[in-house]
């Protein structure tokens, strides 16, 4: 799943490469992911003659705007969601659910292996499942320690739950979850509320730190692919049977739900307490 560095940067890319092109045709290649939410209209008659005109992040959605309209498409990209730019003779990949010809003749398409992901074309972004339902993004430069902790205050479950279920703050997963736990020294299935103060305030800094660190080296690693998912550079996210670079320990991994949680038992030392 794309998480705020990632969707930071697929954001810049549209900005930088396909912001100002106009929708010259539609092509709904999988009708499942798409989700027409303006009544009366298609898909094909609200964008094509369209600029993109503006790209943004936000939380765990890209939302598209389109110029002329009070119409946006709006981005869940969910588990294997991806966009990619391609010249239209490509042939389509199996999976590929959308592809919007642009004047400048690249196609922008919509990928996803999963069939998970959905792409909204709204105009009313109260319409879109999840968009407002989150806490404030993760980054937000409103965020203060002081109004991080008092979101915390009412959450009682395993931490990470906490900072991946979106209700307390936005635009973490599973991936960005185990590293700033990992920097707070926390161990993942701690209970929200045996943390102490002190160690709340770290979490807050290691949530800050490692999503704005991670940015600029997405950014570097990605280039103009907004297929790529760089992650290599993650210190325990992945790393199962590695070192850990702190203390030399074996980065261990506990799987449940088919996701994984990498941590490493000497720096973020607990016990596994389901109750």
């Amino acid at each position: 799943m794309p998480e705020i560095p990632e969707l930071t940067v697929i954001a810049e890319i549209l900005e930088r490469c396909v912001v100002g092109r106009q929708i010259t045709a539609v092509q709904v290649l999988k009708p499942l992911v798409l989700r027409n939410l303006i009544p009366g209209e298609t898909p094909e008659g609200l964008l094509v003659g369209r600029r993109l005109a503006a790209a943004r992040r936000h939380g765990k959605f890209i939302r598209i705007d389109l110029d002329g309209a009070n119409a946006q498409i709006v981005i869940n990209f969910m588990l294997l969601g991806r966009l990619y730019l391609c010249d239209p003779a490509k042939r389509h990949l199996a999976k590929d659910h959308l592809a919007l010809a642009l004047d400048d003749g690249q196609q922008l398409r919509y990928h996803d292996e999963k069939t998970m992901g959905k792409v909204y074309l709204v105009d009313d972004l109260n319409l879109v499942p999840g968009l407002f339902d989150a806490g404030p993004d993760a980054l937000d430069p409103d965020l203060t320690l002081e109004c991080f902790l008092d979101r915390l205050r009412p959450f009682r479950g395993e931490i990470k739950g906490v900072l991946t279920r979106g209700a307390c703050v936005a635009g973490i997963g599973n991936a960005y979850a185990d590293e700033i736990l990992f920097r707070a020294g926390i161990y993942p299935f701690r209970k929200r509320y045996a943390l102490s103060p002190e160690e709340q305030t770290r979490l807050y800094h290691a949530m800050r730190d490692v999503l704005t660190e991670s940015i600029p080296i997405v950014r570097e690693l990605m280039g103009d692919d907004m297929r790529e998912k760089p992650r290599r550079f993650l210190a325990v996210h992945g790393k199962k049977g590695q070192p850990c670079p702190v203390c030399g320990g074996t980065i261990s991994e506990v799987r449940a739900a088919r996701r994984g949680t990498n941590f490493c038992r000497k720096c973020q030392p607990g016990t596994l307490v389901r109750n």
